[in-house]
């Protein structure tokens, strides 16, 4: 298993979406450190997010230099198992791990230009 304080973790999220808060509760569910990239509040961020990824959808989270791209909690989850760097644990949270935005969160951020299709 590999040193939780060792392993490189990227997330591009928005402040509020089901897929999002599902990709945290995992982070959180294994405390392992992250950083929490706010592509809404920062369009350099989401420029960032397209050019790694290939695409516009979120969540993408890049561990150890390997794209996640457009996953939910549970996909992220079950790479790090598979990976061995997390062991399955419980959780008394109860956050949905695959839950898609709910009415009035964008899905995707629209094309990039500067703009936002929210």
């Amino acid at each position: 298993m590999n040193d939780k304080q060792h392993i490189s973790i990227k997330a591009y999220l928005k402040p509020t979406c089901g897929w999002s808060r599902g990709v945290r509760a995992v982070f959180e569910k294994h405390h392992l450190p992250y950083e929490d990239i706010n592509i809404i509040g920062d369009m350099d961020a989401y420029g960032e997010m397209v050019r790694k990824s290939g695409q516009r959808l979120s969540p993408c989270v890049e561990i150890d230099g390997v794209m996640l791209a457009d996953v939910s909690g549970e996909e992220v989850e079950h790479y790090l198992i598979s990976k061995g760097m997390v062991a399955p644990v419980a959780s008394n949270d109860e956050t949905p791990l695959d839950r898609g935005c709910h009415d009035g969160e964008p899905v995707e951020m629209g094309t990039w230009k500067g703009t936002r299709g929210v």
